[in-house]
């Protein structure tokens, strides 16, 4: 069993605790949803400071040509950089799902694989339904969901066989957000490629605490969020990622003026622009912009090996302190217990996961405040932030767990949820 004293001298020794500094924290409470929404870091706060200020405030439309247009594809090359891509091969903007069914449209007007969209029972369901939609438009029949036997492993078997079964286009997230369950990105790429198929990964909850090596793991198509790990802020923009050999084919079925490939000319004939710029849409968000770059910064500053070894060793220890004082409880763990195939969230489960959430939120006995999420039907997620959770925080957190539990104080709530739970 780990002492607090052994736990305490990891974060004494951490390299990566001088983070922590970087971003804004709110008193006497554990935030444990960075696999969420990510925390507001402070250089973010100067930044929007001063583009309201001046930016906006006083150079207005000049602030187009002085900066503006730039910022955009000074954030695909910071982007293109963490994920070992070309700067020409990522473009950032518009939400993921807008993202996802653009890239996906393009690949089935591309007609080179099956009519078929595959998806599988432990991805993110906006992703199934952008896919249904698209199918919609297409063919009612094209959309297989691959199910497996538990919602914690993607059973590679069954994955492994429906490439061969049934190719086409197939959508799969790289982090399960249930269970944190992690692909083996480069396996899968290669069957995919074997089997006349293709993946559209989505990196949303891997991106900023998994180290992704685009081009080591031959893919070819890949999207997601900044707003989780990368503390780009709420609802902050995309990333489309499409490797250079599909440039000449595809075809943006969102013909937006910021495609075009002079779009100040207002040439009334639209005419695609180079490369994956093509897949650029409107007129690009750019306090939002503005907001994610600090989140990508810092993670750059860190180094993503580094985020991904702390990640290990706090979610090692996070079951570790499980295993010893909560699965006694009636607690059950829904995250891969291997490092190797597990994202930077771990999953509990409890017949009463709601109202302890709420017991959480509350504050533990003569502590603080803890903030997790909680995922339909059972599933309370801890989401692992390196950049700013500690070690002490984590036996924190397990330990008042087990005080809510012993002391039955989660009684006091009901089953009533709000919106965002």
């Amino acid at each position: 069993m780990k002492e607090l004293s052994e736990i305490k001298k990891w974060d004494a020794e951490d390299p990566l605790a001088r983070y922590r500094s970087h971003f804004v924290h709110g008193q006497e409470e554990i935030y444990m949803d960075g696999n969420s929404l990510g925390k507001l870091p402070l250089e973010t706060k100067k930044k929007m400071e001063e583009t309201l200020s001046n930016a906006w405030g006083k150079r207005l439309i000049r602030s187009w040509n002085e900066d503006w247009l730039e910022l955009p594809l000074r954030l695909a090359a910071k982007y293109a950089s963490l994920l070992n891509a070309a700067p020409e091969e990522l473009l950032i903007g518009e939400s993921t799902s807008v993202r996802l069914f653009q890239i996906v449209q393009a690949l089935l007007q591309l007609k080179k694989y099956p009519l078929r969209l595959v998806t599988d029972s432990l991805n993110f369901p906006t992703d199934n339904y952008i896919l249904e939609g698209l199918a919609e438009m297409h063919s009612k029949e094209a959309v297989y969901r691959i199910d497996y036997p538990d919602e914690i492993n993607a059973n590679l078997d069954h994955l492994k066989k429906a490439f061969e079964e049934k190719p086409g286009i197939y959508c799969l997230s790289l982090v399960s957000y249930k269970s944190a369950f992690l692909y083996p990105m480069k396996t899968i790429n290669q069957w995919a490629a074997a089997h006349d198929s293709i993946i559209v990964w989505d990196l949303s909850h891997a991106v900023g605490a998994v180290a992704i090596d685009l081009k080591a793991a031959e893919c070819k198509v890949a999207l997601g969020c900044s707003y989780k790990y990368l503390n780009g802020g709420p609802g902050a923009p995309a990333f489309l990622y499409v490797t250079q050999e599909l440039y000449p084919s595809l075809k943006n079925p969102i013909q937006g003026w910021f495609g075009h490939q002079s779009p100040f000319e207002f040439d009334p004939k639209y005419t695609p622009a180079e490369g994956i710029q093509r897949f650029a849409v409107g007129t690009p968000p750019v306090l939002s912009l503005q907001a994610m770059e600090s989140g990508v910064d810092i993670t750059l500053q860190a180094g993503i090996k580094n985020i991904r070894a702390k990640s290990i060793q706090q979610t090692e220890l996070f079951i570790q302190l499980f295993k010893e004082k909560l699965k006694p409880l009636g607690f059950q763990l829904e995250s891969p217990e291997d490092s190797q195939i597990r994202g930077s969230h771990v999953t509990l489960s409890h017949t009463e996961s709601w109202r302890i959430c709420q017991a959480l939120l509350q504050g533990i006995p003569n502590g603080p405040v803890v903030i997790p999420d909680f995922r339909p039907p059972r599933f309370i997620r801890f989401g692992i932030a390196p950049l700013y959770t500690r070690f002490e925080e984590i036996y924190t957190v397990v330990h008042g767990l087990e005080q809510i539990v012993h002391s039955q104080s989660y009684l006091q709530f009901d089953q009533k949820k709000p919106t965002v739970t």
